[in-house]
Protein backbone atom coordinates (compact mmCIF):
# COMPACT_ATOMS: atom_id res chain seq x y z
CA UNK A 1 0.00 0.00 0.00
CA UNK A 2 0.94 3.51 -0.93
CA UNK A 3 2.26 5.52 2.26
CA UNK A 4 0.43 8.66 1.71
CA UNK A 5 -3.14 8.21 1.45
CA UNK A 6 -5.29 9.59 -1.90
CA UNK A 7 -5.58 13.40 -1.80
CA UNK A 8 -8.98 14.36 -1.88
CA UNK A 9 -10.59 17.89 -0.55
CA UNK A 10 -10.68 18.37 3.35
CA UNK A 11 -15.06 18.30 3.63
CA UNK A 12 -15.36 15.52 0.88
CA UNK A 13 -12.80 13.21 3.27
CA UNK A 14 -14.88 14.73 6.40
CA UNK A 15 -17.89 13.32 5.02
CA UNK A 16 -16.95 10.23 3.69
CA UNK A 17 -15.98 9.36 7.14
CA UNK A 18 -18.74 9.82 8.77
CA UNK A 19 -20.74 8.06 6.03
CA UNK A 20 -18.18 5.05 6.50
CA UNK A 21 -18.76 5.36 10.63
CA UNK A 22 -22.52 3.90 9.44
CA UNK A 23 -20.85 0.56 8.14
CA UNK A 24 -20.98 -2.15 10.90
CA UNK A 25 -17.51 -3.38 9.91
CA UNK A 26 -16.13 0.11 11.56
CA UNK A 27 -17.99 -0.46 14.62
CA UNK A 28 -16.29 -3.97 14.75
CA UNK A 29 -13.30 -2.24 14.18
CA UNK A 30 -13.75 -0.51 17.12
CA UNK A 31 -15.01 -3.53 19.33
CA UNK A 32 -11.80 -5.46 18.05
CA UNK A 33 -9.84 -2.26 19.26
CA UNK A 34 -11.02 -2.66 22.61
CA UNK A 35 -10.53 -6.24 22.67
CA UNK A 36 -6.70 -5.68 21.54
CA UNK A 37 -6.29 -3.15 24.12
CA UNK A 38 -7.70 -4.65 27.49
CA UNK A 39 -5.21 -7.12 28.24
CA UNK A 40 -2.36 -4.56 28.06
CA UNK A 41 -2.64 -2.92 30.65
CA UNK A 42 -3.35 -5.45 33.12
CA UNK A 43 -0.68 -6.92 32.50
CA UNK A 44 1.47 -3.53 32.25
CA UNK A 45 1.10 -0.53 34.17
CA UNK A 46 -1.92 -1.14 36.22
CA UNK A 47 -0.78 -4.07 37.35
CA UNK A 48 2.55 -2.29 38.82
CA UNK A 49 -0.44 -0.35 41.33
CA UNK A 50 -1.44 -3.30 42.03
CA UNK A 51 1.87 -4.60 43.20
CA UNK A 52 3.01 -1.42 44.64
CA UNK A 53 0.11 -1.45 46.85
CA UNK A 54 0.94 -4.90 47.81
CA UNK A 55 4.67 -3.48 48.94
CA UNK A 56 6.23 -4.89 45.91
CA UNK A 57 9.99 -2.89 45.58
CA UNK A 58 10.60 -1.00 42.07
CA UNK A 59 12.62 -2.72 40.80
CA UNK A 60 11.01 -5.97 41.28
CA UNK A 61 7.54 -3.95 39.37
CA UNK A 62 10.13 -2.98 36.71
CA UNK A 63 11.29 -6.70 36.42
CA UNK A 64 7.64 -8.36 35.86
CA UNK A 65 6.84 -5.98 32.81
CA UNK A 66 9.16 -7.97 31.11
CA UNK A 67 5.75 -10.39 30.87
CA UNK A 68 5.14 -7.24 28.00
CA UNK A 69 8.23 -8.54 26.11
CA UNK A 70 5.92 -11.62 24.45
CA UNK A 71 4.34 -8.64 22.69
CA UNK A 72 7.32 -8.01 20.98
CA UNK A 73 8.23 -11.52 20.20
CA UNK A 74 5.62 -11.94 18.00
CA UNK A 75 6.99 -11.86 14.75
CA UNK A 76 7.96 -15.22 15.69
CA UNK A 77 4.75 -17.15 15.38
CA UNK A 78 3.54 -14.75 13.15
CA UNK A 79 4.29 -16.64 9.83
CA UNK A 80 2.27 -19.29 11.04
CA UNK A 81 -1.16 -17.56 11.44
CA UNK A 82 -0.65 -16.30 8.25
CA UNK A 83 0.04 -19.53 6.22
CA UNK A 84 -2.49 -22.50 9.07
CA UNK A 85 -5.86 -22.36 10.21
CA UNK A 86 -6.69 -22.25 14.25
CA UNK A 87 -7.00 -25.80 15.86
CA UNK A 88 -11.03 -26.56 15.29
CA UNK A 89 -12.11 -22.89 15.25
CA UNK A 90 -10.20 -22.25 11.89
CA UNK A 91 -12.35 -24.69 9.34
CA UNK A 92 -15.32 -22.95 11.40
CA UNK A 93 -14.42 -19.30 11.09
CA UNK A 94 -12.06 -18.89 9.18
CA UNK A 95 -8.60 -18.16 9.48
CA UNK A 96 -8.32 -14.79 10.87
CA UNK A 97 -11.52 -15.39 12.94
CA UNK A 98 -10.74 -18.13 14.49
CA UNK A 99 -7.27 -17.67 15.63
CA UNK A 100 -8.82 -14.33 17.31
CA UNK A 101 -11.34 -16.65 19.25
CA UNK A 102 -8.80 -18.71 20.55
CA UNK A 103 -6.47 -15.91 22.07
CA UNK A 104 -9.49 -14.48 23.35
CA UNK A 105 -10.81 -17.37 25.04
CA UNK A 106 -7.18 -17.73 26.68
CA UNK A 107 -6.88 -13.88 27.49
CA UNK A 108 -10.38 -14.42 29.74
CA UNK A 109 -9.20 -17.67 31.30
CA UNK A 110 -6.21 -16.17 32.23
CA UNK A 111 -7.06 -12.79 33.91
CA UNK A 112 -9.74 -15.04 35.41
CA UNK A 113 -6.56 -17.21 36.98
CA UNK A 114 -4.53 -13.71 37.68
CA UNK A 115 -7.69 -12.68 40.15
CA UNK A 116 -8.09 -15.67 41.86
CA UNK A 117 -4.52 -16.01 42.73
CA UNK A 118 -3.11 -12.53 43.12
CA UNK A 119 0.21 -11.27 44.25
CA UNK A 120 -0.17 -12.77 47.65
CA UNK A 121 -0.78 -15.76 46.35
CA UNK A 122 2.26 -16.55 44.88
CA UNK A 123 4.57 -13.98 42.93
CA UNK A 124 6.21 -16.45 40.44
CA UNK A 125 2.69 -18.07 40.01
CA UNK A 126 0.82 -14.43 39.38
CA UNK A 127 3.86 -13.79 36.67
CA UNK A 128 3.95 -17.18 34.86
CA UNK A 129 -0.60 -16.11 34.12
CA UNK A 130 0.17 -12.72 33.22
CA UNK A 131 2.69 -13.81 30.30
CA UNK A 132 0.01 -16.69 29.03
CA UNK A 133 -2.22 -13.72 29.13
CA UNK A 134 0.37 -11.27 27.23
CA UNK A 135 1.18 -13.86 25.10
CA UNK A 136 -2.29 -14.64 24.05
CA UNK A 137 -3.29 -10.93 23.53
CA UNK A 138 0.09 -10.69 21.90
CA UNK A 139 -1.47 -13.71 18.94
CA UNK A 140 -4.62 -11.64 19.58
CA UNK A 141 -3.27 -8.10 18.13
CA UNK A 142 -1.43 -9.93 15.18
CA UNK A 143 -4.57 -11.60 13.65
CA UNK A 144 -6.70 -8.40 14.38
CA UNK A 145 -4.07 -6.09 12.84
CA UNK A 146 -4.06 -8.41 9.68
CA UNK A 147 -7.45 -8.25 9.72
CA UNK A 148 -8.05 -4.73 9.83
CA UNK A 149 -5.63 -3.95 7.17
CA UNK A 150 -6.99 -6.74 4.77
CA UNK A 151 -10.23 -5.35 5.28
CA UNK A 152 -9.66 -1.96 4.06
CA UNK A 153 -10.40 -0.99 0.45
CA UNK A 154 -8.03 1.86 0.35
CA UNK A 155 -5.46 3.75 2.24
CA UNK A 156 -7.68 6.39 3.03
CA UNK A 157 -10.31 3.43 4.21
CA UNK A 158 -7.67 2.25 6.09
CA UNK A 159 -6.97 5.11 7.85
CA UNK A 160 -10.60 4.98 9.01
CA UNK A 161 -10.61 1.85 10.09
CA UNK A 162 -7.25 2.42 11.89
CA UNK A 163 -8.97 5.29 13.78
CA UNK A 164 -11.85 3.10 14.68
CA UNK A 165 -9.31 0.48 15.69
CA UNK A 166 -7.22 3.08 18.21
CA UNK A 167 -10.54 4.86 19.34
CA UNK A 168 -11.85 1.23 20.32
CA UNK A 169 -8.11 0.18 22.03
CA UNK A 170 -7.65 3.83 24.09
CA UNK A 171 -11.38 2.87 25.25
CA UNK A 172 -9.93 -0.30 26.35
CA UNK A 173 -6.37 1.57 28.30
CA UNK A 174 -8.78 4.13 29.94
CA UNK A 175 -11.07 1.59 31.49
CA UNK A 176 -7.89 -0.64 32.63
CA UNK A 177 -6.08 2.22 34.03
CA UNK A 178 -8.83 4.74 35.29
CA UNK A 179 -11.90 2.95 35.74
CA UNK A 180 -10.52 -0.71 37.01
CA UNK A 181 -8.96 1.85 40.18
CA UNK A 182 -12.40 3.26 40.80
CA UNK A 183 -13.78 -0.14 40.51
CA UNK A 184 -10.23 -2.04 42.98
CA UNK A 185 -10.96 1.56 45.57
CA UNK A 186 -14.84 -0.32 45.99
CA UNK A 187 -14.45 -4.02 44.54
CA UNK A 188 -10.92 -4.76 45.28
CA UNK A 189 -8.16 -5.66 42.77
CA UNK A 190 -9.13 -9.08 42.10
CA UNK A 191 -12.82 -9.02 41.91
CA UNK A 192 -11.99 -5.89 38.96
CA UNK A 193 -9.54 -8.55 37.36
CA UNK A 194 -12.55 -10.93 37.13
CA UNK A 195 -14.80 -8.39 35.49
CA UNK A 196 -12.29 -7.67 32.93
CA UNK A 197 -11.91 -11.20 32.03
CA UNK A 198 -15.29 -11.40 32.09
CA UNK A 199 -15.23 -7.77 29.40
CA UNK A 200 -13.35 -10.04 27.00
CA UNK A 201 -16.49 -11.12 25.79
CA UNK A 202 -17.19 -8.16 24.22
CA UNK A 203 -13.97 -8.77 21.84
CA UNK A 204 -15.43 -12.55 21.41
CA UNK A 205 -18.64 -11.16 20.28
CA UNK A 206 -17.20 -8.77 17.83
CA UNK A 207 -15.30 -11.32 16.25
CA UNK A 208 -18.26 -13.60 16.26
CA UNK A 209 -20.34 -10.96 13.71
CA UNK A 210 -17.20 -9.83 11.66
CA UNK A 211 -16.70 -11.68 7.83
CA UNK A 212 -13.73 -12.92 7.30
CA UNK A 213 -11.89 -10.59 4.72
CA UNK A 214 -12.48 -11.70 1.05
CA UNK A 215 -10.21 -9.87 -0.91
CA UNK A 216 -8.00 -11.84 -2.74
CA UNK A 217 -5.06 -10.24 -4.44
CA UNK A 218 -2.72 -12.35 -6.34
CA UNK A 219 0.17 -12.37 -4.20
CA UNK A 220 -2.11 -12.91 -1.19
CA UNK A 221 -3.39 -16.30 -3.04
CA UNK A 222 -0.04 -17.24 -3.79
CA UNK A 223 1.32 -16.80 0.04
CA UNK A 224 -1.71 -18.51 1.00
CA UNK A 225 -1.63 -21.41 -1.54
CA UNK A 226 2.33 -21.83 -1.43
CA UNK A 227 4.41 -24.87 -0.61
CA UNK A 228 3.09 -26.53 2.75
CA UNK A 229 5.03 -25.65 6.19
CA UNK A 230 6.07 -29.39 6.35
CA UNK A 231 8.15 -28.36 3.14
CA UNK A 232 11.36 -26.34 3.76
CA UNK A 233 10.48 -24.26 0.85
CA UNK A 234 7.06 -23.84 2.50
CA UNK A 235 8.86 -22.85 5.76
CA UNK A 236 11.37 -20.78 4.26
CA UNK A 237 8.80 -18.60 2.12
CA UNK A 238 6.50 -18.36 5.96
CA UNK A 239 9.39 -16.95 7.73
CA UNK A 240 11.64 -15.68 5.60
CA UNK A 241 9.29 -14.59 2.88
CA UNK A 242 7.67 -11.72 4.20
CA UNK A 243 11.45 -9.78 5.42
CA UNK A 244 12.50 -10.47 1.44
CA UNK A 245 8.96 -8.97 0.27
CA UNK A 246 9.14 -5.72 2.88
CA UNK A 247 13.35 -5.19 1.78
CA UNK A 248 12.63 -5.43 -2.09
CA UNK A 249 9.25 -3.72 -1.81
CA UNK A 250 10.88 -0.28 -0.13
CA UNK A 251 14.76 -0.75 -0.92
CA UNK A 252 17.39 -1.86 1.90
CA UNK A 253 18.44 1.82 2.85
CA UNK A 254 15.05 3.29 3.11
CA UNK A 255 13.76 -0.39 4.84
CA UNK A 256 16.85 0.08 7.70
CA UNK A 257 16.31 3.96 7.82
CA UNK A 258 11.79 3.10 8.73
CA UNK A 259 12.38 0.09 11.28
CA UNK A 260 15.08 2.04 13.30
CA UNK A 261 13.08 5.09 13.60
CA UNK A 262 9.78 2.77 14.84
CA UNK A 263 12.07 1.04 17.10
CA UNK A 264 12.69 4.37 18.40
CA UNK A 265 9.67 5.90 18.34
CA UNK A 266 7.64 4.71 21.61
CA UNK A 267 10.73 4.54 23.50
CA UNK A 268 10.08 7.08 26.09
CA UNK A 269 6.80 6.18 26.30
CA UNK A 270 7.72 2.63 27.30
CA UNK A 271 10.65 3.92 29.57
CA UNK A 272 8.54 5.62 31.87
CA UNK A 273 5.26 3.22 31.78
CA UNK A 274 6.23 1.10 34.65
CA UNK A 275 6.69 3.90 37.01
CA UNK A 276 3.52 6.20 36.53
CA UNK A 277 0.88 4.24 38.66
CA UNK A 278 3.78 4.07 41.48
CA UNK A 279 4.72 7.69 41.44
CA UNK A 280 1.50 7.82 42.29
CA UNK A 281 0.94 5.76 45.33
CA UNK A 282 4.65 7.19 46.22
CA UNK A 283 2.96 10.85 46.40
CA UNK A 284 0.34 10.17 48.10
CA UNK A 285 -2.64 10.27 45.20
CA UNK A 286 -5.43 7.81 45.64
CA UNK A 287 -6.71 5.45 43.28
CA UNK A 288 -10.05 6.74 43.59
CA UNK A 289 -8.37 10.79 42.53
CA UNK A 290 -6.26 8.84 39.72
CA UNK A 291 -9.45 7.02 38.15
CA UNK A 292 -11.56 9.76 38.38
CA UNK A 293 -9.15 12.18 36.41
CA UNK A 294 -8.72 9.50 33.91
CA UNK A 295 -11.76 8.42 33.49
CA UNK A 296 -13.05 11.67 32.85
CA UNK A 297 -10.11 14.23 31.43
CA UNK A 298 -8.10 11.51 30.59
CA UNK A 299 -11.33 10.57 28.06
CA UNK A 300 -11.78 13.39 26.81
CA UNK A 301 -8.06 14.21 25.73
CA UNK A 302 -7.64 11.12 24.32
CA UNK A 303 -10.55 11.07 22.01
CA UNK A 304 -9.03 14.76 20.74
CA UNK A 305 -5.73 13.05 20.14
CA UNK A 306 -6.55 10.47 18.02
CA UNK A 307 -8.96 12.35 16.11
CA UNK A 308 -6.24 14.96 15.86
CA UNK A 309 -3.95 11.85 14.19
CA UNK A 310 -6.79 10.83 12.04
CA UNK A 311 -7.48 14.31 10.44
CA UNK A 312 -3.62 15.02 10.15
CA UNK A 313 -3.38 11.29 8.46
CA UNK A 314 -5.71 12.17 5.94
CA UNK A 315 -4.72 16.17 5.34
CA UNK A 316 -0.97 15.91 5.58
CA UNK A 317 -0.29 11.93 5.00
CA UNK A 318 0.91 9.63 6.88
CA UNK A 319 4.72 9.90 6.84
CA UNK A 320 3.93 14.10 8.18
CA UNK A 321 1.81 12.66 11.12
CA UNK A 322 4.30 10.29 12.32
CA UNK A 323 7.00 13.37 12.60
CA UNK A 324 4.58 15.09 14.54
CA UNK A 325 3.89 12.25 16.46
CA UNK A 326 7.63 12.48 17.46
CA UNK A 327 7.35 15.87 18.49
CA UNK A 328 4.21 15.39 20.93
CA UNK A 329 5.52 12.16 22.40
CA UNK A 330 7.89 12.76 24.74
CA UNK A 331 5.77 16.18 26.39
CA UNK A 332 4.02 12.81 28.08
CA UNK A 333 7.13 12.17 29.94
CA UNK A 334 7.69 16.04 30.70
CA UNK A 335 4.39 16.43 32.31
CA UNK A 336 5.15 13.36 34.48
CA UNK A 337 8.64 15.15 35.53
CA UNK A 338 6.27 18.38 36.55
CA UNK A 339 3.94 16.07 38.70
CA UNK A 340 6.80 14.24 40.80
CA UNK A 341 7.85 17.81 41.83
CA UNK A 342 3.88 19.45 42.53
CA UNK A 343 3.34 16.56 44.87
CA UNK A 344 -0.62 15.76 45.23
CA UNK A 345 -1.85 18.11 43.27
CA UNK A 346 -5.06 17.85 41.42
CA UNK A 347 -4.20 20.54 38.93
CA UNK A 348 -0.80 19.23 37.89
CA UNK A 349 -2.24 15.57 37.98
CA UNK A 350 -5.28 16.24 35.54
CA UNK A 351 -2.56 18.40 33.54
CA UNK A 352 -0.47 15.36 33.32
CA UNK A 353 -3.24 13.28 32.44
CA UNK A 354 -4.45 15.73 29.36
CA UNK A 355 -1.09 15.68 28.64
CA UNK A 356 0.10 12.18 28.16
CA UNK A 357 -3.47 11.33 27.03
CA UNK A 358 -3.33 13.67 23.91
CA UNK A 359 0.37 12.80 23.07
CA UNK A 360 0.01 9.08 23.41
CA UNK A 361 -3.26 9.15 21.61
CA UNK A 362 -1.78 11.33 18.59
CA UNK A 363 1.23 9.17 18.37
CA UNK A 364 -0.02 5.68 18.66
CA UNK A 365 -2.64 6.19 15.68
CA UNK A 366 0.06 8.20 14.22
CA UNK A 367 2.62 4.95 13.91
CA UNK A 368 0.05 2.41 13.91
CA UNK A 369 -1.17 3.96 10.53
CA UNK A 370 2.17 4.37 9.37
CA UNK A 371 3.12 0.94 10.06
CA UNK A 372 -0.06 -0.35 8.31
CA UNK A 373 0.61 1.35 4.92
CA UNK A 374 3.85 -0.30 4.83
CA UNK A 375 2.45 -3.91 4.28
CA UNK A 376 2.27 -5.82 1.64
CA UNK A 377 -0.89 -8.49 0.96
CA UNK A 378 0.00 -12.37 1.75
CA UNK A 379 2.23 -11.28 4.44
CA UNK A 380 0.19 -8.82 6.22
CA UNK A 381 0.20 -10.51 9.67
CA UNK A 382 3.98 -11.27 9.27
CA UNK A 383 4.76 -7.88 8.42
CA UNK A 384 2.82 -5.86 10.67
CA UNK A 385 4.05 -8.34 13.74
CA UNK A 386 7.60 -7.77 12.21
CA UNK A 387 7.05 -3.79 12.30
CA UNK A 388 4.90 -3.92 15.67
CA UNK A 389 7.71 -5.84 17.31
CA UNK A 390 10.62 -3.77 16.32
CA UNK A 391 8.53 -0.38 17.91
CA UNK A 392 7.97 -2.35 21.24
CA UNK A 393 11.15 -5.05 21.54
CA UNK A 394 14.00 -2.43 22.62
CA UNK A 395 11.31 -0.42 24.70
CA UNK A 396 10.13 -3.69 26.39
CA UNK A 397 13.64 -4.86 27.16
CA UNK A 398 14.88 -1.61 28.92
CA UNK A 399 11.80 -0.42 30.70
CA UNK A 400 12.16 -3.43 32.82
CA UNK A 401 15.13 -1.67 34.40
CA UNK A 402 12.82 1.49 35.15
CA UNK A 403 12.82 0.98 38.24
CA UNK A 404 16.35 -0.28 39.15
CA UNK A 405 17.10 3.11 37.70
CA UNK A 406 14.76 5.40 39.61
CA UNK A 407 15.77 3.04 43.06
CA UNK A 408 19.62 3.83 41.87
CA UNK A 409 18.64 7.83 41.63
CA UNK A 410 17.59 7.58 44.94
CA UNK A 411 20.76 6.74 46.76
CA UNK A 412 22.18 10.44 45.64
CA UNK A 413 18.46 12.71 45.43
CA UNK A 414 14.98 12.74 47.09
CA UNK A 415 12.51 10.52 45.68
CA UNK A 416 10.44 13.39 44.27
CA UNK A 417 13.86 14.39 42.09
CA UNK A 418 14.91 11.17 41.38
CA UNK A 419 11.55 10.22 40.06
CA UNK A 420 11.77 13.92 37.93
CA UNK A 421 15.30 13.32 36.77
CA UNK A 422 13.90 9.79 35.40
CA UNK A 423 10.95 11.25 33.27
CA UNK A 424 12.77 14.05 32.31
CA UNK A 425 15.78 11.84 30.99
CA UNK A 426 13.57 9.55 29.08
CA UNK A 427 12.01 12.51 27.16
CA UNK A 428 15.27 13.44 25.85
CA UNK A 429 15.41 9.91 24.75
CA UNK A 430 12.81 10.76 22.03
CA UNK A 431 15.31 12.78 20.47
CA UNK A 432 16.59 10.33 18.17
CA UNK A 433 13.31 9.17 16.79
CA UNK A 434 12.46 12.80 15.97
CA UNK A 435 15.57 12.86 14.08
CA UNK A 436 15.40 9.67 12.08
CA UNK A 437 11.71 10.43 11.51
CA UNK A 438 12.23 13.97 10.01
CA UNK A 439 14.72 11.93 7.40
CA UNK A 440 12.31 9.83 6.24
CA UNK A 441 10.12 13.23 5.79
CA UNK A 442 12.51 14.17 3.59
CA UNK A 443 13.19 11.44 1.86
CA UNK A 444 9.18 10.76 1.50
CA UNK A 445 9.39 14.12 0.00
CA UNK A 446 12.40 13.37 -3.11
CA UNK A 447 10.11 10.55 -3.84
CA UNK A 448 7.18 12.48 -4.40
CA UNK A 449 9.47 14.39 -6.55
CA UNK A 450 10.48 11.90 -8.65
CA UNK A 451 6.66 10.64 -9.35
CA UNK A 452 6.18 14.11 -10.03
CA UNK A 453 8.59 14.36 -12.54
CA UNK A 454 8.24 11.24 -14.49
CA UNK A 455 4.49 11.28 -14.72
CA UNK A 456 4.11 13.77 -17.50
CA UNK A 457 6.86 11.41 -18.96
CA UNK A 458 4.56 8.50 -18.59
CA UNK A 459 1.28 10.28 -19.89
CA UNK A 460 3.31 11.84 -23.30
Amino acid sequence: MAATPAKQPKAVASRNMLLALRQPRVLITLLLGFSSGLPFMLTGNTLGFWLREEGVQLAAIGFLSWVGIAYSMKFLWAPILDKVDAPVLGPLLGRRRGWMVLSQLIIGAGLLAMAAIGPGGGLLTFAMFALVVAFASATQDIVIDAWRIERAENDADLGLLTSAFQLGYRIAILCTDALILLAAAKLGWSNSYALCGLAVGIGLTATLFASEPARIHPEQAAAQKGPSLRTPRGLWDAIIGPFVAFFRAHGVSAAVLMLAAISLYRLPDFLMGPMANPLYVDIGLSKETVGGVRATLGLGATFVGIALAGLSAISLGFTRTLVLGAILGPGSNLAFAGLAYAGPSITALSTAIIVDNIATGFAGAALVAYMSSLTSLGYTATQYALLSSFYAVLGKVLKGFSGAMVEALERSYSQTTAYAIFFTGTALVGVPALILCLMLGVRHKREQRALAQTAPESAA
